[in-house]
């Protein structure tokens, strides 16, 4: 399937791993050129591996999205090398693993500018250009804790679940203009991330990682972690003209996961 990528212009942020990266690759990969971030060098090296793996035009900087200044560096930087950005990929790494006890205010104010704000100032960025085009895409990444609230994770379970509010909003709000907005809830996936939480549970409860991962998979109906790149496959099509007609969904990628109806 031709997802008619090619001329358009994609800004992923935190796609030094993980989920991330997997979207930039994917996006990449069907003729879009990308812009991406980290909070390391080692975002310019990503750009470059993916540049020469996919044959698109792949660039990236320093730039830390839960801060106002990363975010401005980001667009700027992204705006100067492409001209312009059609699709936008929001991404960042989730707060600590815990329960409410554990956490004071200032975690909680962390988290919000990581896995909100940080929504919020990239968007804030990329209208003008998607309206006075006339065409975009918006792609949130966030959790499956925004359907099912995950235990340990109490940070993740009630900041995210802001971003579906928004979501739903801005896609009336961007509807005329041609622009959709969507949110991806991955489950548990084999991440960098999800070896972070397993490690933490690992310490926490005295049992080896390997038994942490087991009982997750045991929750999941298909029987194992997700992998990244099934992840990235849905939001190349939700950033595609295929996918034009999806938007205000939050779509569960998460092998059965969630147990609810909607």
């Amino acid at each position: 399937m031709d997802l008619e990528l090619t001329g358009k212009v994609a800004l992923v942020a935190a796609a030094t791993r993980g989920l991330g990266r997997a979207a930039a690759e994917a996006l990449a990969r069907e003729g879009a050129s990308v812009y991406l971030c980290g909070r390391t060098p080692r975002a310019m090296e990503i750009a470059e591996e993916i540049a020469r793996s996919t044959g698109s035009e792949v660039d990236g900087c320093v730039a830390d999205v839960s801060t106002p200044m990363g975010r401005d560096i980001l667009f700027r930087k992204a705006s100067d090398r492409f001209g312009k950005i059609d699709i936008l990929v929001t991404n960042a790494g989730g707060p600590p693993a815990g329960v409410f006890e554990d956490f004071d205010d200032s975690f909680w104010y962390e988290a919000f500018d990581l896995n909100f704000m940080s929504v919020v100032g990239l968007v804030r960025w990329v209208i003008p250009g998607m309206k006075e085009r006339g065409w975009g895409r918006i792609v949130t990444i966030t959790s499956i804790a925004v359907k099912q609230p995950i235990e340990g994770l109490i940070l993740s379970n009630a900041v995210r679940t802001g971003v579906v509010g928004l979501v739903k909003s801005l896609s009336k709000e961007l509807a005329p203009y041609g622009i959709t907005v969507n949110n991806v809830c991955p489950g548990y996936t084999a991440t960098e991330r999800l070896v972070e939480l397993a490690k933490s549970i690992s310490e926490k409860e005295g049992i080896p990682e390997s038994a942490v991962e087991d009982r997750w998979c045991q929750q999941i109906p298909l029987g194992r972690l997700g992998r990244p790149e099934e992840l990235a496959a849905l939001i190349a099509f939700l950033a595609s003209e295929r996918g034009s007609y999806i938007t205000g969904a939050s779509i569960p990628v998460d092998g059965g996961f969630f147990a609810g109806l909607m």
